[in-house]
């Protein structure tokens, strides 16, 4: 059903989704994840609204897989992909995260290689499939993950390889850790995303394992092991944060801080994902969250080259060009960028006159 039709005269002209979609997808963020819906909120509304409606596609897509039966899994990745044509081809489903979808992908320029790697790392899933190696689970993490990172700096104006790079690398940290924390339930479910490697280096039979689930030192070990890959990555991404908008700067560095937090839930709980599901709570968020809307200077600009495993995303953006940086002659645009950077001074002499009065009143008390 198309946007313009009669039968839905509140899309707004050229646009599929209407209010009631956007509302739709909102609830669909609450309902599903409370980390990042939380995260969310500090984003500029129009940024928010994109990032809504491409959340309620990924987390429909996640649960259309994991609900199906394991012999009709095939079939339902089969359906997600012809829905992703539609969505490109401007003739979305009638579902409101389709209907979003396909706004979102024509206004933000988003190659279709980014949710086609979602899809494929849900095929995966529907196939049961394992890794062998850190690196193997890496390539599924750039899937379901890092896919979605690069899609959400696409959607914050932002096309600049580096950052992307730091984007895809926050979203594989959040997928290991998600994995560390669901261990045992994962297994209760049939499910394995361990490196099959690192678990014969502990002792660990996979299938004993998946027959019965039980923490050991020997599994501590395991996802301490993961969760200090996932903490280097999030150090590496905390750089590509400096090259986002100023005003979506808090945001993601809250999702960062906040997922981040889920591994030292772990460490607390003695890193026993069997027994438990770690958890951060909601009074640990908020003051996560308000670390993360607290000024702070900019750090050096992204360094170093993708993850091999997340170069694809990066390139398929490249490849495809979309929107740029404005022109000269671009006055609207210009001005944009102008006053973002007077934005960054303020923030800069803000700073700087907070120290000058801590060091006035350090000599007052001396």
């Amino acid at each position: 059903m198309h946007a313009l039709s009669p039968e839905r005269p509140d899309a707004a002209p050229g646009l599929h989704a209407i209010p009631a979609d956007h509302a739709a997808c909102r609830a669909a963020i609450r309902a599903g994840s409370r980390s990042f819906h939380a995260a969310s909120l500090l984003l500029p509304p129009s940024v928010r609204q994109a990032a809504y409606g491409l959340y309620a596609f990924c987390r429909y897509s996640d649960d259309a897989v994991d609900d199906a039966a394991a012999h009709t899994r095939a079939g339902t990745v089969a359906r997600l992909e012809a829905r992703l044509a539609r969505a490109y081809a401007g003739a979305p489903a009638d579902s409101p995260a389709d209907r979003a979808l396909a706004d979102i992908v024509s206004a933000h320029a988003i190659p279709r290689a980014l949710p086609a790697a979602l899809l494929e790392g849900l095929a995966w899933d529907a196939e049961g499939r394992r890794y062998e190696t850190l690196s193997d689970l890496r390539a599924y993490a750039a899937r379901v993950a890092a896919s979605v990172g690069a899609m959400m700096t696409l959607i914050m104006g932002v096309r600049d390889p580096a950052v992307l790079a730091r984007a895809c690398d926050l979203g594989v940290a959040m997928q290991l850790t998600n994995i560390a924390r669901d261990v045992g339930e994962d297994a209760r479910a049939g499910r394995l995303y361990l490196p099959l490697a690192w678990l014969r280096a502990e002792g660990i039979d996979p299938e004993a394992f998946l027959a019965a689930p039980e923490a050991s030192p020997a599994l501590a070990r395991l996802v301490a092991r993961l969760l200090g890959v996932a903490d280097g990555l999030y150090a590496r991404s905390e750089a590509g944060i400096s090259g986002l908008p100023l005003a979506c700067r808090p945001a993601i560095r809250a999702a960062r801080l906040i997922y981040a937090e889920i591994g030292r839930e772990l460490e607390r709980g003695g890193l026993d994902p069997v027994a438990r599901r770690a958890r951060v709570s909601g009074s640990r968020k908020a003051l996560l969250l308000l670390r993360a809307a607290a000024p702070r200077p900019a750090l050096a600009g992204p360094s170093g080259p993708a993850l091999r495993e997340t170069r694809f995303l990066v390139e398929a953006v490249a490849d495809h060009g979309g929107m740029r940086r404005p022109a000269w002659w671009d006055i609207a645009g210009q001005a944009v960028r102008v006053l973002d950077m007077i934005e960054v001074l303020r923030e800069r002499e803000s700073l700087g006159h907070a120290a000058l009065a801590r060091e006035s009143l350090g000599h007052e008390a001396s």
